[in-house]
């Protein structure tokens, strides 16, 4: 059983500043560096250590980082060694716990590389976008405060003549205030529903009715509108991938447990069991 502490890589990485050995043609994920109380270590086990190095460590170069990370490798291998069977069961779960997530994970990244391609992406662009309908969004401005007195007496003072902004400027409670009360676009869905529904039935340059949300009371004006463009595919490719990886996950899911045989225990057992540390204590 081998355990990894990551505290102590960072030191080691700093402290190892010498240039690796020159490498034969011939060396393989397989082929031996070091052998510590007859466990090998090996350049596979060098490599997938590299990988889990903090990011402020990915651009460095290798010659810096190859004798630090077998030194890492030395010393943990030789510490788990200096255990021998004195091993916590807090630490045997522990490694079970990872040795099956490290496997669901790679049985998810296979499936995953095969199902986020280029191919996907288009086909659930088109699905998406092709036929949706034009979005409008809306541009407005508000003025935010406490009471439906005082959004009556702003929207008095803005019919008969007050600029907007100034006033935003100087009696909105809102974020916005400083700005002329100034919301910028916005598509639908992103506001809340009392104020969505204000904007949605003003005319450009109009302004509301003192109008309530949960946020206060506000009288808003409607700058303008404008029909929203299709995004192209390169700035929803995250969020496609993101939706095509939610929905091949759950698929994966039911299809691996379908075919899997899965008995829970009926013994009822108190939730709070799973803070008692002290079971696996020893």
């Amino acid at each position: 059983m081998r355990t990894t502490n990551k505290t102590w890589v960072a030191g080691l990485i700093i402290a190892a500043c010498a240039a690796a050995p020159a490498l034969a043609e011939d060396v393989t994920a397989d082929t031996v560096v070091a052998t510590v109380g007859g466990t090998e270590i090996t350049v596979g086990h060098m490599i997938v250590a590299r990988t889990a190095l903090p990011a402020q460590y990915q651009q460095v170069e290798a010659s810096l980082l190859f004798e630090g990370i077998l030194d890492q490798l030395v010393q943990q291998n030789a510490l788990a060694l200096s255990l021998g069977d004195d091993v916590t069961r807090a630490t045997e779960l522990s490694i079970d716990n990872q040795t099956s997530g490290l496997l669901a994970g790679e049985a998810l990244g296979k499936v995953l590389k095969e199902a986020i391609t280029e191919e996907a992406l288009a086909a659930a662009y088109s699905a998406k976008f092709d036929d949706a309908d034009p979005e409008t969004e809306y541009h407005a401005a508000h003025i935010l405060v406490e009471t439906e007195e005082a959004a009556q007496e702003i929207k008095s003072e803005l019919d008969g003549g007050a600029d907007f902004a100034t006033l935003a400027k100087e009696k909105s409670t809102g974020p916005s205030g400083p700005n002329g009360g100034e919301l910028g676009w916005f598509g639908k869905g992103m506001m809340v529903p009392e104020f969505e529904a204000a904007v949605m039935a003003l005319e450009p340059g109009q302004v509301s009715d003192p109008v309530q949300t949960q946020f206060g009371w506000h009288v808003v004006v409607l700058n303008d509108t404008r029909v929203a463009e299709a995004p192209t595919i390169d700035e929803v490719r995250d969020e496609l991938a993101a939706e095509i990886e939610n929905k091949v996950v759950a698929e994966t899911l039911d299809e691996v447990l379908s075919k899997t045989e899965v008995v829970k225990s009926e013994v009822e057992i108190d939730p709070e069991v799973i803070n008692n540390i002290d079971l696996v204590a020893n």
